[in-house]
């Protein structure tokens, strides 16, 4: 199993915890790039604009929300970058 996999396999697992800087690694293997904005919100963006992922940094932790996470699973699904 690649790096790639293993990632996604944990993103999928709503019983791991997933980190931001796990999240900014698989989408830059993904083909997207960070974009930081003001204050915490960043941006992925991949060169389509109906597939660009707006969040917000965790914080105070790293840890990403369950629901952060079901979002940006979909976004990815309905982009046809993951199944």
């Amino acid at each position: 199993m690649s790096k790639n996999e293993k990632l996604l396999a944990k993103l999928l697992n709503e019983h791991m915890a997933f980190t931001w800087p796990e999240l900014v690694t698989l989408l830059r293997r993904l083909g997207y790039t960070p974009i930081e904005g003001a204050g915490s919100r960043v941006k992925f963006d991949i060169g389509d604009p109906s597939a660009m992922i707006t969040l917000h940094k965790p914080h105070p932790g790293n840890e990403l929300k369950h629901y952060i996470r079901r979002q940006i699973i979909e976004q990815l699904r309905s982009g046809e970058l993951i199944q």
